[in-house]
């Protein structure tokens, strides 16, 4: 269809609005996205895409869209762009007419706005075929902790179709509806972590000086591994260091043979991400020699996030597509990278590309209950999308 006679954004809006309220009332959890995933596919096959593959990461759905020349036959001529669509854990409190149907589970990310509005990008891209190339629409489960990405990349997305740049967005609460923001390099930090585990020698808790108490020495390790950021690893390299749980015993007075802890960290490096970790192992090792302990130090079984860092050149052309649609002064650059985890760190390692923010107004904060997407927004990222289209790969003549 002509471009000239495709419907406009305005005009398919109220269908995305009806369409992102109806995937909030029914949301799903990690990879179990059946229902999300059969309305992704439908809606991809019903604009008419040249291919629509469902199934890869168990519920993620892949959209091929070709231009107005065909199939890209060089990577250089794809592109891809990716919504993540899971839910979280956590019972909804917004009161909202078209709130979660689903005990105990809602749509607290927004994930289901960024999939309406790629979805409606999709629409009017199909119908419009103005730009020359071949696009990716990547619908990824898992992003909210399992790491769909990856795993869509392990099971052959980027070697089956080979891409030139990659693309994502998120909702930002606080930046007002109609705004956007970008962050040149660093973007999200890496999410890694380790489970340590301490043995003693349980006993009587009347008396410890017949045990070796595991619970004095995990004490000791949460105090050192404060150390690690600014001792061992520079404070400008900006990480976190967190004992997020600490288990061991049950009785009043019995001290216990055992102690597990979880410890998160998080940077901006893999580098030094790994340079944690080992400062981890060496404080838990020399702790518990001190204590009369031992100790392990384990990674964790999924693998950890890496950072999320933007490509330069990549970037300054979503930042351009942002200009075009909102206007020089609702651009923002001032952004801070933030030590939250997005998955799509591991398109990011793997191909050039953007990760960018679009305004979700006066919203309460992202994973709280009262959370929702503003509708608002919708039109804003359709816009995006489009226009981000037009630049990575143009039209020809």
């Amino acid at each position: 269809m002509p471009t000239e006679t495709a419907p406009s954004i305005a005009s398919i809006l109220p269908d995305f609005v009806a369409l992102r309220r109806a995937l909030h009332r029914q949301p799903e959890l990690m990879f179990d996205l059946p229902h999300t995933a059969e309305t992704v596919a439908r809606q991809l096959q019903g604009f008419g895409f040249d291919e629509v593959i469902e199934g890869i990461a168990k519920t993620g759905v892949i959209g091929v869209l070709h231009g107005q020349d065909g199939p890209a036959e060089k990577a250089d001529a794809r592109v891809l762009l990716r919504a993540d669509m899971d839910a979280l854990p956590i019972t909804e409190a917004t009161g909202a007419p078209y709130a979660s149907q689903t005990e105990g589970v809602m749509h607290a990310c927004g994930h289901d706005g960024h999939t309406a509005m790629l979805l409606g990008a999709a629409c009017h891209l199909a119908q419009t075929r103005d730009f020359s190339g071949t696009l990716i629409f990547c619908f990824q489960p898992a992003e909210e902790g399992e790491g769909g990405a990856n795993v869509m990349i392990r099971e052959g997305v980027l070697k089956r179709w080979p891409v030139k740049s990659a693309y994502a967005l998120h909702n930002w609460p606080d930046l007002p509806v109609g705004h956007f923001a970008a962050i040149h390099g660093p973007v999200m930090a890496s999410a890694d972590g380790a489970l340590i585990t301490v043995k003693g020698e349980g006993g009587h808790a009347a008396k410890p000086e017949l045990a070796r108490d595991p619970v004095v020495c995990a004490a000791a390790i949460v105090t050192a591994a404060q150390t690690i950021v600014s001792r061992s690893i520079s404070p400008f390299d900006q990480a976190v260091v967190s004992i997020t749980s600490i288990h061991g015993g049950e009785a009043w007075n019995v001290i216990p043979d055992t102690v597990t802890m979880r410890c998160n960290f998080r940077c901006f490096s893999e580098t030094v991400s790994a340079r944690i970790f080992s400062e981890l192992q060496r404080i838990c090792t020399a702790t518990a020699e001190a204590q009369g302990c031992t100790v392990t130090v384990e990674r964790p079984p999924s693998e950890p996030y890496p950072p999320t860092v933007n490509h330069p050149t990549e970037t300054n052309l979503a930042i351009d597509a942002m200009r075009a649609v909102a206007g020089l002064e609702n651009v923002h650059l001032d952004l801070k990278p933030a030590m939250a985890s997005e998955d799509f760190g591991f398109f990011l390692r793997a191909v050039p590309g953007a990760y960018i923010f679009i305004g979700n107004g006066d919203s309460a904060p992202l994973h709280n209950p009262a959370y929702d997407f503003d509708d608002r927004a919708l039109g804003h990222g359709i816009a995006f999308w489009v226009e981000l289209v037009n630049r990575v790969l143009p039209p020809a003549g």
